[in-house]
């Protein structure tokens, strides 16, 4: 196939990454394949995460590889060491990347709640459980200025969670990446909300986790991060917390189908709150990496 690989302008740059894209085409101009590469900063100024799309009809044609060449040039070209990608297990996304030397770093196990399934009198004991030292908050949107250091402060949870080989490095938090991270959300149309245990010695953010849900509030919400500092875990804050999600979830949003959330395999701990919590296994992802 006769293939022209065209540099696409890409307005999706965030706070603390940008995106390149290019777009395959055949001889007569169709469009058969895209590639997007996308450029960290803030602790991970090594990696670059890739999403390529190849049309069904289009696959085997060799498309897939001269998209693969195009963005790992640029990879190299903006000094990254190297280049992850993820695709579900057993598809030929799976398969593409296999045979063209990425190595399998991480198993993603997603799984699915749904609301009209939620057991509300296990929701209600699980929350209404004290836990002495703690009181939970929560808000939607960007963080109150009043928490907002103490939020940032918090993001150091998600630090040391089991990550397999995948070299992830560790992503530098501050006030403005939070409040970037939230503006992001609402800029695509969709509502974030957070839940979070203080503290109640000093009134410091001890643990968090979010849920985006979209801007229609139908169809399924997504967890985004989960998260408890060390020096408080123990506790059952993860679980408080995120049972108090799903509680206002189902209150808010009357037509929200279910809530869906991706755990690393390893990751046994977070596995285990969301099995106890109703969530049902659907698929898995694998991540791969490729070392420059």
């Amino acid at each position: 196939m006769s293939l022209h690989i065209t540099p696409l302008t890409d307005p999706a740059h965030g706070a603390h990454s940008r995106r390149l894209a290019w777009l395959a085409s055949d001889a007569d101009s169709i469009p058969v394949g895209t590639a997007f590469l996308r450029l960290f900063d803030g602790g991970q100024e090594h990696l670059a995460e890739l999403t390529l799309h190849v049309h069904p009809v289009e696959r085997r044609e060799g498309v897939g590889s001269r998209l693969l060449k195009t963005a790992v040039a640029a990879a190299r070209d903006n000094a990254r060491r190297c280049v992850s990608a993820q695709a579900e297990a057993g598809s030929p996304g799976d398969r593409f990347l296999q045979a063209r030397g990425f190595r399998k770093v991480l198993t993603l196990r997603f799984a699915r709640l749904s609301l009209a399934d939620v057991d509300t009198t296990v929701l209600a004991e699980i929350i209404e459980r004290p836990r002495p030292g703690y009181r939970m908050t929560s808000w939607q949107g960007t963080v109150p200025d009043a928490l907002a250091q103490t939020f940032a402060d918090s993001r150091r949870a998600m630090d040391d969670m089991p990550m397999e080989d995948t070299d992830f490095g560790t992503v530098a938090w501050d006030v403005d990446r939070v409040r970037a991270a939230a503006k992001a959300v609402e800029q695509r149309g969709d509502l974030l909300h957070t839940v979070v245990a203080i503290d109640a010695h000093d009134g410091s953010i001890a643990g968090f986790t979010e849920l985006v849900v979209p801007g229609s509030g139908k169809g399924d919400a997504q967890h985004y991060g989960t998260g408890v500092l060390p020096e408080h875990r123990g506790h059952g804050l993860g679980r408080w917390m995120k049972a108090e999600s799903i509680r206002q979830a189902r209150e808010r949003y009357p037509d929200l189908g279910g809530l869906l959330t991706d755990t690393a395999d390893s990751n046994t701990h977070m596995r285990h709150i969301s099995d106890s919590l109703g969530y049902v296994p659907t698929h898995t992802t694998l991540q791969y990496q490729l070392d420059l």
